[in-house]
């Protein structure tokens, strides 16, 4: 992992390590395994298995341990080292928040970036930093995975989740070309932004030939741009991010055309933001829910300011406001874009445009997918609970699920093994509030999913519990401790 980084402290992270390992051992952290193991058909059955290795993955695994479910496993499918969009897709510099913030740290004061940091750098590093740089923050990402020896399987695909003998979950995965199928009881998607679809990509340009034009979040040879006319579509922090890097690569010029006649500003959400918001949110009324989300959504979130910087710093860079795209076409090895403000060339795009939930875009979730409520199958919004003037698409095909992120069937009875599939990614925002995907309630979500499912497990398995209490015998008391007196004389 390479960054900017000043000297590091000899020894700095392995007392931190050994701290991190005493906090553990005075909590008496992770408890002791308590389910009891279950096979099927010979073949052993996983408690848990956690599809993303990335921040929502690792800090879900941490709570699982913490909690005592101990036999379970992550899969991510990308290799070491690259999980998640820190070091792949993600363009900006630094990370947006703050640096103070505790993150997935599962409330403990060792497992803090700021920690990790001043164990690595020191203090006087620590009070110089501004914002954290991305690959710093999946330094430590890679670090909290060591330090608390989570689970981890690098390079798995999963393609298919369906249901196994015993109302166990069978799951389909590939790893170098190798399938097999593991058994588990409790799946948990903590698959990021497109953990239930994928890019949105707008058509009119979806539809142009894919050597001109590619998502913000695919891989980008902004090498090959040099000296070529870009055009990036969007305004919020990938489309500068995107946009600034194609800059630095020796971009000809970059054209950001935004449809909106001028950039949001405020950030609605993180305005106020509060564990009263991180806590609160899930037992809103369904109505209020929606409003949150709604004003939130309709504000849009705005790009940071060193990020709009960042481009404008550039005399190559140029915006266009109040300029969506009404065509395209291509004119020999240029693609020509036809907005209200006039025509416009350009030799590539780049779509910051954002993500979309839809399940027909996972192959892997088609078993379930016809049966998934959504909350446009049980709820109407009013008037009143929308600020935005129209009912939103994006908060339409949300995910409705329960209180551990389990999803619903939009069928009682249809698929009543949906309850062991959990959603801890971005579209269960609607249901939950902002604590599946980003930094700083990332912690309150984890912990709300293990509770859910450990308290689940236990339930199911009460029988086995009851049976454990009735048969257990081990005596407190030898029979030596003491002896039957007579009652004292009357008198």
């Amino acid at each position: 992992m390479t960054f900017s980084q000043p000297p590091e402290i000899p020894g700095g992270l392995a007392g931190l390590e050994s701290r991190v390992r005493q906090d553990l051992a005075w909590l008496d952290l992770p408890t002791c395994s308590w389910v009891p193991e279950r096979s099927v058909d010979g073949r052993h059955v996983l408690d848990v298995v956690v599809i993303g290795g990335g921040m929502a993955g690792l800090t879900a695994s941490g709570y699982l341990r913490r909690y005592g479910l101990l036999n379970h496993v992550v899969l991510d499918q990308a290799p070491a080292g690259q999980e998640g969009p820190w070091v792949t897709y993600a363009r900006m510099t630094t990370l947006r928040s703050p640096k103070t913030l505790s993150g997935p740290c599962m409330g403990l004061p060792g497992l803090t970036f700021r920690a990790w940091y001043e164990a690595r750098f020191g203090t006087v590093a620590w009070d110089g930093l501004d914002k954290i740089p991305r690959q710093a923050w999946m330094a430590y990402l890679e670090w909290l995975r060591h330090v608390l020896d989570l689970p981890v399987r690098n390079g798995v695909t999963l393609t298919n989740v369906a249901r196994a003998a015993d109302g166990v979950l069978a799951l389909s995965v590939v790893q170098d070309g190798v399938s097999e199928t593991l058994l588990c009881r409790h799946l948990v998607l903590a698959t990021g932004r497109d953990g239930l679809g994928g890019s949105y990509v707008p058509p009119v340009i979806a539809g142009l030939p894919r050597d001109y034009w590619r998502h913000s979040a695919d891989p980008i040879d902004f090498a090959a741009l040099k000296n070529r006319r870009v055009v990036v579509v969007g305004a919020g922090a990938s489309a500068m991010d995107n946009a600034a890097t194609a800059l630095e690569a020796g971009a000809a010029r970059v054209d950001m055309v935004i449809r909106r006649a001028t950039l949001p500003a405020v950030n609605k959400f993180t305005g106020i933001g509060s564990m009263g918001v991180v806590q609160g949110f899930v037992g809103l009324p369904d109505g209020w829910k929606w409003r949150f989300m709604d004003t939130v959504l309709d504000a849009q979130t705005p790009p940071p300011r060193p990020s709009v910087l960042r481009v404008s710093s550039h005399p190559n860079a140029f915006f266009h406001l109040s300029c969506p795209i009404d065509r395209v076409e291509m004119a020999g090895n240029t693609v020509r874009l036809h907005t209200p403000r006039g025509v416009m060339e350009t030799d590539f795009i780049i779509a910051a445009t954002g993500f979309c939930a839809d399940l027909s875009r996972r192959p892997e979730l088609a078993g379930m997918a016809p049966h998934i409520r959504l909350w446009k199958d049980r709820f109407t919004p009013s008037a009143q609970d929308m600020p935005s003037g129209h009912v939103s698409a994006e908060l339409a095909s949300s995910p409705d699920l329960g209180p551990g992120f389990e999803f619903l069937e939009k069928v009682p009875g249809s698929c009543p093994w949906l309850k062991y599939v959990h959603c801890f990614c971005f579209p269960a925002t609607l249901s939950h509030g902002k604590v599946s995907g980003d930094i700083p309630a990332i912690s309150d979500g984890a912990e709300r999913l293990a509770r859910h499912i450990t308290r689940a497990l236990f339930v199911e398995d009460r029988e086995t519990h009851y049976a454990n209490l009735v048969a257990f015998d081990t005596p407190e008391l030898r029979g030596d401790e003491w002896r039957d007196s007579p009652l004292p004389a009357i008198g």
